[in-house]
């Protein structure tokens, strides 16, 4: 039978549906029904959890759920055993800065979601701690793992776009206001002194996107608003709102790419995924989303003519190809978390750090100082 390598690892935010779902559930335990992670020395590394957070009794029935017997609602208990190497961030992005810095403090290796933090100052901070301190630290970037981003990657990088001209991105769909129907999203989502708004979750997203898939970002012009003022929480009482629910954003990227992104709770979807991104340079042209990516060659694209006297004939999405998996894809989430895994077990490469982390949070400012100053701002260079 193959060793077990035992690696602790602190979960905070496990309560939360992407916590539990994505990082503990599809992720971490999944890691664990496969028999842990085969080591390139031998051995599988194996996750023993310790679940953190603030609801005693919600942690008790996830760990009950699950045949989990460490969690504890006093992180720094946690952050003080031996026996744990790794924490990881899921919770209430307000609550999340103070908490990795403990950890940091603590000597342990970093992995958190996004936004690191709620300012640049913030999210900068702890990317020096972490380097100052000598820990291994990453960020979730899972957008990049999606199938529909991966085969778009793959377009990219084989040179099938020519010149890349434009990315239209659009993201969103309708989330109950609470009052006649409950909502799908968490009410703190909409509240500014939670760390809620659409801009500070969603710019990090489409920084990462924009940088790893076309080029870096150089300058960005918003617009930032909330469309519905007054929502209901998850008790039925209502609340005012003070967080943006909709971003209308031009990013400006290396070598003239101009990038469009759309990001709304308030929009309701009429395309066939909840984000799609469609991309247009000189020799083709393609349509990604979660799962599907879909082209269209320069070779193979029609001629429409612009006739508003008669109705029109094409059947334009029919005139799209689809691109083959060509690969069998795993849980994004899980892929990420393999790799970090093996970063901290095996100094394996792992490219996406708390700094790269902060680039998003500098993203997400820089566009709310767009949207409130109404204009365009350059993006700057972050330095160490």
């Amino acid at each position: 039978m193959t060793a077990r390598v035992p690696i602790g690892i602190v979960m905070n935010g496990v309560t939360g549906r992407m916590g539990y779902r994505q990082h503990l559930v599809r992720s971490l335990l999944a890691i664990r029904e496969q028999g842990g992670l085969p080591l390139r020395g031998g051995g599988r590394l194996w996750p023993e959890l310790v679940l953190v957070g603030r609801n005693e009794a919600k942690l008790r029935d996830v760990a009950a759920r699950h045949g989990l017997t460490e969690w504890s609602t006093d992180l720094d208990a946690a952050l003080a055993r031996p026996d744990v190497s790794i924490y990881f961030d899921a919770q209430v992005t307000s609550e999340r800065e103070k908490a990795i810095g403990l950890a940091i403090a603590a000597g342990k290796h970093i992995y958190t979601e996004k936004p690191t933090a709620t300012t640049l100052s913030g999210a900068v901070d702890l990317a020096r701690a972490a380097d100052a301190a000598g820990v291994r630290h990453g960020v979730v970037q899972d957008k990049l793992f999606l199938p529909g981003l991966r085969k778009l990657d793959r377009l990219v990088r084989g040179g099938f776009f020519g010149r890349i001209l434009s990315v239209r991105g659009e993201f969103g769909y309708w989330v109950f206001e609470g009052d006649w129907q409950q909502a799908q999203r968490p009410s703190w989502n909409y509240r500014s002194a939670d760390g809620g708004g659409i801009a500070v979750d969603m710019f990090p997203h489409w920084h990462y996107v924009l940088e790893q898939i076309f080029a870096p970002v150089r300058a960005v012009t918003a617009h930032i608003t909330t469309h519905i003022p007054r929502r209901w929480d998850e008790d039925g009482q209502p609340y005012d709102a003070t967080a943006d629910d909709a971003a209308y954003a031009i990013f400006e990227l290396d070598g003239g790419i101009v990038a469009q992104v759309n990001s709304s709770w308030a929009v309701r979807v009429n395309r066939d995924e909840l984000v799609e991104f469609q991309v247009d340079g000189t020799e083709g042209s393609a349509v990604a989303g979660l799962r599907r990516c879909r082209v269209q060659h320069r070779a193979s694209t029609p001629k429409p003519v612009w006739n508003p006297d008669l109705p029109v004939t094409d059947d334009f999405r029919s005139q799209w190809q689809e691109v083959p998996d060509n690969e069998v894809y795993d849980n994004g989430f899980k892929e990420q978390w393999e790799m970090f895994l093996r970063h901290v077990a095996e100094d394996a490469p792992y490219t996406w750090d708390l700094w790269a982390g902060a680039r998003g949070v500098q993203l997400a400012e820089l566009g709310l100082q767009s949207a409130r100053e109404g204009r365009r701002v350059e993006v700057g260079e972050l330095t160490a």
